[in-house]
């Protein structure tokens, strides 16, 4: 939220520079993100002069450009060109200087010596529009006769600067939604720090009700979604331009000024944090407003001119005939303030934050009222805004107060009350800061004290704190008052020994492999757990049936809860491949969701959902590109399955204790499963289904690899690292080539060589495959390696003959397979 730093010194008294101001914001919970120096106009008029024009001569090469020369009070007179036809000798005219900045919206130019149809100009004579201090383009400024030579643009247009303190506020802490909020809590600070300060709030003895000619009567039919409303008329109101000061202060927060009623309403707002509505108070069909909501399904044109289908729960301000605005978030068609509007009715009221965040998110829609309402406004400070709005709807529309305020207010809201005991805020902050010092912080914080003794208080905490409803949010006040600052570090520090969970094991190897993939070149990705239900449509593994679904979804694409890592990764692969970025390597560590019928219980309704942590890995794109030393090469199911190998063997799964086997799930193309001899899934990688990827927009083939880290963990839980001396006695290689049936898996061998020798029997790999001629029907040749050794002495032939016939053996008899 952006606060203007004069505007705040409405409120409070101080001499804080705006720095000091942003620090002491800062320091009391209301972080400032920026402080910008600005000026109601761009560029804050600098280079610009009042100068007087000499001499006026018609162009020689030019029927509509004038050379003149100008005065600026600085020696001798300029020669500028111009090209207005209300240029003449003696006008008083702004003039800007060589090297001023000019702006055209987002474009600036620099004012440059040049020539002009061959005649040098040395400045340029400006109008309204080219400075920003009008819209008028019909020539350029005359100003009075007693404008003095040479002044500054910016002094003789009082144009001052101002600074905006860029607040960022938490959700929490709506009560500093208004330059009122943030100089209470300033105001909190400068008496903690022994400033002279006080705290002022315009009174409203100015407001009077001139007559009661424009009654509006007030009908308040849903309690629950309207807590107070409030109104009051205005008549003979003249809508206008908002005066000057009135615009400058709307323009520094960022608000465009529209006309002075509209304006005094987003004053209200900013000025005290009330979200105010103004109506033509002759289209208000009845002279009655009625809060209610609508049937379902009822039509609603918006201000906007967007047309919107009303829920039963979305509140609605009527007239006697039909709805006139959403309540709390945008205006309809014709409620507004217009150049013919002479009669008006100011609304204020108070909506619970629920029904107005949940009709906003419904509908799309954001606004500053709504923003607002969403997070808790004060609901004692309706008739006080409407006051002020009153007042200065009379001094600057000329308006007359018609009718006595309107307030339905039935069942008033107070403000929480807490027993604040002393020893319970020493221990919380670690530091004892003193009775007096609380009870001075709580005061100057708009906290009553309404009884105390020894050992505690009682405070009353203001309705507009909606934050603070317990002890520990007073204690938390107290600290942010008093300054976290000024609790020292004790001399003195205790720990106490923990011991390591299966928690801090996951952490361990989380970081292990992140670092491990970041230096394979892998980004990792953070992806929403909520998806859209229409991804897993027409899956085995994950069907529409299990997904976990949100009963009050935000959107459709945000309406169930992920089976699967994959589509998020696949979200990013299409964002990154938009921003011709297609070569890409991602991991994500996330929860999965899963809903199984058969498991409810009626008395254990959560058995049927399951939560686990997986780790996916996507690749896509070229492996290489570009490269002087290699060719370019794709990516590819191989490299894939290399990256998924090394994590394995990082967390000290060896390959013997785990099986391959043919994947089955059809969010793949074609994949393979990685599977513990107890049964349990470890990974399935694959080529994603063309389908999946097709529908996405994706082009290239993407490779993902699901890692079910939860299972993964099991399997390596009593897994001891264990360094031995590297052998002494050689490793001895053997190559077997086996004809096998094209049914037979290179698995299946693997398995069956180290049930044969268990102790020296170190490696299997497969470094060929053929097919092809020469070969029986239904046949197919694997080139087979074996690596032997002895860690105790050296192989001899006999051993290692004796070992090859024993598995040429086995694979005969399981396989049927033949040596060629």
């Amino acid at each position: 939220m952006n606060i203007s730093y004069k505007w705040l010194k409405e409120y409070v008294d101080f001499d804080l520079t705006p720095q000091h101001v942003a620090e002491a914001l800062t320091s009391c919970g209301l972080e400032v993100g920026g402080l910008e120096e600005v000026q109601t106009i761009r560029g804050g008029l600098k280079g610009l002069y009042v100068g007087k024009v000499l001499t006026c001569e018609p162009h020689p090469n030019s029927d509509h450009l004038h050379i003149t020369t100008v005065d600026l009070g600085k020696g001798e007179p300029q020669q500028i060109v111009c090209g207005a036809h209300n240029v003449a000798a003696n006008q008083k005219v702004i003039v800007a200087d060589l090297g001023c900045v000019l702006y055209d919206g987002d474009k600036e130019f620099v004012i440059k010596r040049s020539k002009l149809r061959g005649v040098e100009s040395f400045g340029m004579i400006c109008a309204e529009d080219e400075i920003g201090v009008g819209t008028s383009h019909d020539g350029i400024i005359v100003l009075p006769e007693d404008a003095p030579i040479g002044m500054p643009a910016a002094e003789y247009y009082n144009l001052e600067s101002d600074w905006v303190i860029e607040v960022d506020i938490t959700a929490n802490r709506s009560d500093a939604l208004s330059h009122y909020g943030v100089a209470r809590d300033l105001y909190a600070w400068l008496k903690q720090n022994n400033y002279q300060t006080e705290l002022h709030k315009p009174n409203c003895d100015a407001f009077e009700v001139d007559n009661e000619s424009l009654t509006i009567d007030v009908e308040v039919k849903n309690t629950e979604a309207c807590k107070r409303y409030a109104c009051v008329s205005i008549s003979n109101c003249e809508v206008k331009e908002s005066p000057e000061w009135l615009q400058n202060k709307l323009k520094i927060v960022g608000i465009r000024p529209i006309n002075n009623i509209v304006d005094i309403t987003n004053y209200i707002m900013m000025a005290y944090g009330q979200p105010m509505h103004c109506f033509d108070a002759d289209m208000v069909a009845g002279h009655k407003i009625v809060v209610t909501t609508q049937p379902e399904g009822t039509k609603f044109i918006t201000l906007d001119g967007e047309e919107h289908s009303l829920s039963e729960r979305d509140l609605s301000i009527c007239n006697a005939n039909e709805a006139m605005c959403i309540a709390g978030i945008f205006g309809g068609k014709g409620s507004g303030t217009y150049e013919n509007t002479r009669n008006i009715v100011l609304e204020s009221a108070y909506f619970p934050p629920t029904w107005i965040r949940k009709s906003a998110r419904r509908h799309g829609l954001s606004t500053d009222a709504s923003y607002r309402f969403e997070r808790g406004i004060d609901p004692n400070g309706q008739v006080y805004a409407l006051k002020q709005a009153a007042i200065l709807c009379k001094e600057l529309a000329g308006g007359q107060v018609s009718m006595q305020i309107k307030d339905v207010y039935p069942e008033p809201i107070e403000g929480s009350k807490v027993v604040l005991t002393y020893d319970y805020v020493n221990s919380l902050i670690g530091k004892e800061i003193g009775k007096d010092t609380i009870k001075s912080i709580v005061t100057s914080l708009d906290m009553k004290i309404e009884a105390e003794n020894e050992n505690q208080i009682e405070i009353l905490v203001p309705a507009y704190r909606v934050d603070v409803k317990r002890p520990c949010d007073v204690v938390e006040d107290i600290l942010r008052i008093y300054g976290y600052n000024n609790v020292e570090i004790p001399l003195q520090l205790k720990g106490t020994l923990t011991i390591p969970t299966d928690e801090d094991r996951n952490r361990k190897y989380i970081n292990l492999i992140s670092e491990q993939l970041v230096g394979g070149g892998f980004n990792e990705i953070l992806n929403n757990s909520l998806t859209k239900v229409s991804y897993y449509k027409d899956l085995n593994r994950y069907t529409e049936e299990t997904t976990v679904k949100i009963l009050n979804p935000l959107s459709a694409d945000l309406g169930v809860m992920r089976q699967t890592l994959l589509f998020g990764g696949l979200e990013s692969i299409v964002r990154n491949a938009n921003r011709k970025n297609s070569n890409l390597r991602f991991f994500e560590f996330g929860n999965c969701y899963h809903y199984d019928e058969s498991k409810k219980e009626a008395d254990k309704l959560i058995k049927a959902y399951t939560q686990d942590q997986h780790l996916g890995l996507w690749i896509t794109g070229k492996r290489v590109e570009n490269s002087w030393a290699h060719p370019n090469e794709d990516a590819s199911f191989y490299e894939l399955k290399a990256y998924v190998e090394n994590i394995l063997v990082r967390l000290g799964l060896s390959s013997q204790a785990v099986t391959l086997a043919k994947g089955e799930n059809n969010i793949f193309e074609d994949s393979i499963s990685i599977v513990t001899k107890a049964g349990k899934i470890i990974a399935e990688l694959g080529v994603v289904a063309y389908k999946l990827t097709k529908n996405m927009g994706i082009t290239n083939e993407v490779f993902f690899a699901d890692i079910y880290w939860d299972n993964l963990l099991k399997a390596v839980k009593k897994h001891v690292v264990e360094y031995k001396e590297i052998s002494k006695y050689p490793a001895v290689s053997r190559d077997l080539a086996l004809l096998v049936d094209k049914t037979v898996e290179f698995e299946q061998i693997k398995e069956i060589a180290y049930s044969t020798e268990k102790k020296l029997l170190k490696a299997v790999e497969l470094f060929d495959v053929y097919e092809g001629k020469n070969l029986p029907e239904g046949k197919k040749s694997y080139a087979v390696n074996f690596i032997l050794q002895d860690e105790q002495k050296t192989l001899n032939d006999k051993q290692i003959d004796s070992i090859m016939k024993k598995l040429i053996d086995n694979l005969t008899k399981r396989l049927n397979a033949e040596l060629r």
